[in-house]
């Protein structure tokens, strides 16, 4: 048989990955190949070519073992190891690996208990109640699984924005060795446009002449190859959305022109390549990609009108983040250098409040003493940098905050979160939060609805009057930067901002490399049409410290 390509070879590679989640043992290894597959998904140059040269091994992810994997499946589109797996479990019982929540495990119970096959299979089950019947599942995981199954489906074959990063990374920088004479090769797509999940792997790059071989395909990396003259078109079709560029191609007609992917024409003549050329022929400033949903933009283009994103260069400092006291990784001290290496001016920790004993909450005995550790650092630093006490405070399940007042006013800020009672229906879900918003401790409302990105669903709140409570007691709305979550959603922010909300970009940090989530928080304040004086950390550090210290001494707000 023909070898096989990285498409192909990474679609084995991944079933690979599923087959050996269900047989059990190391996670690690079956986590392994399933990166390896997507890395696959996402090469610039041909496997043929990477196999015959020895150079797999430097595809992120890939080392020695897959590697001999990797080229096994190319050469034979199999493995003896993939075909002995695939005698034990039924290739539609690797679909429900895909619904957040279900572990291999309980993948396994469904076949062998009650014989689901297929997604298909599953629904059904659920739907006829027949999952809650078997032993270790229960009513609240075939509910759990039904609302899981839509989020599978829609996040099929997306990936989050850090790894889509580091696979279009790499995607780069191999283009630029393979073909050192293309010049601007440029990211585009979903990615471009700042998308919280990203499923169109995408880049342009400019060469002496159009590459005739260069197109879309409909899954895996995107390369466009264009000449200096239609660049920017080639860019703008590329990064998109459908939706936008529909729009453009309206606007175009209205004023007697023609908008394709080669550049805007007029007769037979092409007025306009480069992207900021094309929106100037329609009478447009350039949009930034981020805003490029055809969601109004256009319109408030046209009326000048569009926002001054915020950008990475505009934040000052970092809030929400944990240490060793709680589930961080790293020490008070060792976060806050390598927040001021970073080139920020504070510092805020905000470590588990005492009810998150899952999590290291701390203890009132712990605040002291971390409390003691900021100041003794503090007087090191100066005045150029400044650790801010904070605590990220539970929720409780009546809206209250985790300690007392008397503790709570140690605090230069509180980051009031909900971390259980997720079930709670609607109405009390939103008392919940506007109880904890109406406390004159409360500073930030974290991931206000608790969503992990292709994991689980937020919590049922009524957003609008949440926004709308943040605005009137002077909360700040987290828009929080980790991958998994990015919540508030952007969807919402235009929303926020018009009711009067101050936002906050917290990167939610657990480690040094999580302080880097600030960039992804700021992707979606920017995709939320944000400037930066609306955001909490945009302030300087006297700015900040004098609102902060404001804040705490004015009265208490309303319920």
């Amino acid at each position: 048989m023909p070898s096989l390509d990285a498409r192909g070879v990474a679609s084995l590679l991944r079933e690979y990955a599923q087959r050996t989640a269900l047989r059990g043992g190391n996670p690690y290894r079956a986590k392994a190949y399933s990166r390896a597959a997507d890395s696959l998904v996402a090469l610039a140059v041909p496997l043929d070519v990477l196999i015959a040269e020895e150079r797999l091994t430097e595809i992120p992810g890939v080392g020695d073992a897959i590697a001999d994997i990797i080229t096994k499946l190319h050469k034979t589109g199999t493995h003896p190891s993939l075909e002995k797996l695939r005698k034990e479990i039924p290739e539609g019982v690797l679909e429900m690996l895909a619904v957040p929540g279900l572990r291999p495990e309980k993948v396994l119970r469904l076949y062998k208990d009650l014989g689901i096959t297929s997604l298909a299979e599953l629904e059904a089950a659920a739907k006829d109640d027949r999952i809650k019947q078997a032993k270790g599942f229960g009513a609240a995981l075939q509910t759990k699984i039904l609302q899981n199954l839509a989020i599978a489906k829609s996040g099929e074959g997306r990936l989050h924005l850090h790894r889509a990063a580091a696979l279009l990374a790499h995607a780069q920088d191999s283009i630029r060795k393979v073909r050192p004479e293309l010049k601007r090769v440029t990211i585009a797509g979903d990615f471009r446009r700042g998308c919280e999940l990203v499923g169109d792997l995408a880049i342009v790059a400019e060469a002496a002449k159009p590459d005739k071989t260069s197109s879309p395909s409909a899954a895996g990396l995107q390369v466009r190859v264009s000449d200096r003259k239609h660049f920017g078109a080639a860019l703008l079709f590329a990064t998109g959305s459908a939706a936008h560029i529909e729009q453009l191609q309206a606007m175009a007609a209205e004023k007697g022109m023609r908008l394709e992917a080669d550049g805007l024409h007029k007769a037979r003549t092409v007025v306009a390549g480069e992207e900021a050329d094309i929106y100037r022929a329609l009478g447009l400033p350039f949009i930034d990609p981020e805003l490029r949903e055809g969601r109004g933009e256009l319109e408030l283009a046209r009326k000048g009108k569009l926002p001054k994103l915020v950008t990475d260069d505009d934040l000052r400092g970092i809030l929400h983040c944990h240490t060793d006291a709680s589930d961080g990784t790293e020490t008070l001290e060792t976060m806050a250098k390598a927040t001021r290496q970073r080139g920020f001016e504070y510092f805020g920790v905000a470590d588990h409040s005492k009810s998150a004993h899952y999590a290291g909450g701390l203890s009132v005995e712990e605040i002291a003493q971390q409390h003691r550790e900021a100041d003794r650092l503090n007087k090191r630093f100066g005045m150029d940098f400044r650790i801010l006490k904070g605590i990220e405070s539970d929720i409780l399940a009546d809206g209250s905050l985790d300690y007392p007042d008397d503790v709570l006013e140690t605090f230069d800020f509180v980051v009031a979160s909900i971390h259980g009672r997720f079930k709670l229906n609607r109405k009390t879900q939103t008392q919940r939060l506007l109880r904890a918003i109406a406390d004159p401790q409360t500073t930030i409302i974290g991931h206000m609805t608790g969503r992990q990105l292709q994991r689980r669903p937020g919590y049922e709140i009524d957003i609008e009057k949440v926004l709308r409570a943040c605005a009137k007691h002077d909360v700040a709305v987290e828009i929080n930067a980790h991958p998994w979550r990015l919540d508030l959603d952007w969807r919402w922010h235009q929303a926020a901002l018009e009711f009067g909300c101050m936002l906050s970009i917290n990167p939610d940090a657990h480690s040094i490399p999580e302080l880097d989530h600030m960039h992804w928080g700021v992707e979606m304040a920017r995709k939320g049409g944000v400037p930066a004086d609306r955001i909490l950390n945009a302030m300087t550090l006297p700015e900040i410290t004098r609102y902060l210290r404001q804040k705490r001494r004015s009265p208490a707000r309303a319920a």
